[in-house]
């Protein structure tokens, strides 16, 4: 992604990659590559505590991820605890041409949204992966997978 992006721009390129609603609070963590002191940008929240929330749209990503290896942790849906390591690869000019940002891929398909966490994410792949279990049916629907309709979260 350009290095003009703000850290807003970073978090909607990774929400629209996962196929997220972006409903959810999220925080990115970084270090000043001054004085090593921990950052947090997001959305500002006077209850967050001590340290202050930067607001995303107003930050650079280039401040703090300006070279390769350079890395921010990026945290979303804090009730179910998501929590992503975002590392800066390698820095290239701009391909004249290429839209921007450009997803490479990831290790794993993304787990659906409101789906409990990394808990609930397992015991997911292992309803659909038993068509004998009792709830494997209502999660295919709520997937949306062999339904034209969504049914709420089976889970809760």
């Amino acid at each position: 992604m350009p290095e003009t992006y703000t850290f807003w721009g970073l978090h909607v390129a990774i929400q629209d990659s996962m196929g997220c609603l972006d409903y959810h609070l999220h925080l990115f963590r970084v270090s000043d590559p001054v004085t090593g002191e921990l950052v947090q940008i997001g959305i500002p929240d006077d209850d967050a505590g001590d340290q202050p929330i930067l607001p995303g749209w107003d930050v650079p990503i280039a401040t703090y991820l300006s070279r390769p290896g350079a890395a921010a942790q990026y945290e979303h849906d804090f009730g179910d605890g998501w929590e992503h390591a975002v590392v800066l690869g390698a820095l290239a000019p701009r391909r004249r041409g290429m839209r921007y940002p450009v997803c490479l891929p990831g290790g794993r398909a993304c787990p659906p949204e409101d789906c409990d966490g990394v808990g609930g994410c397992a015991e997911l792949l292992a309803v659909i992966g038993n068509p004998a279990h009792e709830e494997y049916e209502s999660t295919l629907q709520w997937l949306g997978v062999g339904s034209s309709r969504r049914s709420s979260n089976p889970r809760g």
